[in-house]
């Protein structure tokens, strides 16, 4: 996932997709208050207590009536849902806040200024964590409950915007066509989207926005899509409007071709997917039966380490 990752990271380092997302899907009556001109991309680092940058997220700030208010945009592409996600958001805001204190970026009246923390997730599973690390604590009574933390953050889970029938098609609205192309339901529900944005992003001077979602069509969103025999032909592409333009002519050819490779590279794949379930399957018997650790088990199946983890926390849970 981390060509998705740093694809959106490219794409979300613009203001308009940045405005776009929080007029098109931030349904509150602040946001009509905000300057959305000052939008600006803060700069800092953010490091956890394990010491791992948090690379594939950003941090941007825009004018919020005499103060800037602080938008913290985690890109979120695991396949799986993290039901510790308000512990992290917890963590990330306390980082960000500490950064924010060594820079002194206090309000006029001395304060911190609010700090907006989105969770942008596209995975196939609907999300299903809480939201506010409150719902993660214990209940409690007798006076004990005041000390329990609230940190809240929203979510956009993609498949479900995408899905929702209330939903509606947003005007001009970048992030809306990213979010269908995304999740689109047949190949030409995405050109009509993909011909619109090309129409929005050469209306204004957006030469470098354009150039961001031309390398994501060519490297995450076609080689999800495109048969292997035209991602040579797209890679030679460098203009938002050449790639709209083989698509168009290519597309009526790929069902044919992922019946063909289905044939071709079924029997492989199976084979492969046996071998996978046979190795999870041994690492869930390894977790309820003995004593290993995740990472001893890692190293005997040869499973990636995260795997091995998400699994005992199922079983626990």
């Amino acid at each position: 996932m981390a060509g998705h990752d740093n694809s959106y990271k490219l794409l979300f380092s613009h203001q308009r997709m940045v405005r776009d997302l929080l007029t098109g899907f931030v349904h509150e009556k602040w946001v009509e208050e905000l300057d959305l001109d000052s939008l600006e991309k803060a700069s800092g680092s953010y490091v956890t207590d394990e010491l791992r940058d948090r690379e594939s997220d950003i941090v941007w700030r825009v004018r919020w009536g005499d103060t800037w208010l602080y938008v913290y945009l985690l890109i979120e592409f695991q396949s799986r849902v993290d039901r510790f996600m308000p512990v992290r958001i917890m963590s990330y805001v306390g980082l960000l806040y500490q950064d924010l204190i060594r820079q002194k970026a206090f309000t006029p009246s001395g304060k911190l200024p609010p700090v907006l923390p989105i969770v942008l997730y596209n995975g196939e599973r609907r999300w299903n964590a809480a939201q506010d690390v409150a719902e993660m604590v214990e209940n409690v009574s007798g006076g004990l409950e005041k000390y329990c933390p609230t940190v809240r953050y929203l979510l956009l889970d993609e498949k479900a915007i995408v899905n929702d029938p209330d939903w509606p098609e947003e005007t001009r609205n970048v992030v809306a066509a990213l979010f269908n192309l995304e999740h689109y339901r047949g190949v030409d529900e995405a050109l009509n989207v993909l011909g619109r944005l090309v129409e929005w992003l050469y209306s204004e001077p957006q030469e470098e926005l354009r150039n961001a979602f031309t390398s994501w069509l060519k490297q995450v969103w076609a080689k999800r899509q495109a048969p292997k025999e035209h991602w040579q032909e797209l890679n030679r592409l460098e203009d938002l409007r050449e790639v709209y333009t083989m698509l168009q002519e290519r597309t009526g050819q790929w069902p044919k071709r992922w019946k063909q490779e289905g044939r071709e590279e079924g029997r492989e794949e199976g084979r492969e997917e046996g071998r996978e379930e046979a190795l999870r399957s041994t690492a869930r018997n390894l977790i309820q039966t003995t004593d290993l650790s995740d990472r001893a088990i890692a190293d005997a199946t040869g499973l990636p380490l995260d795997d091995v983890k998400a699994m005992r926390d199922e079983l626990q849970h």
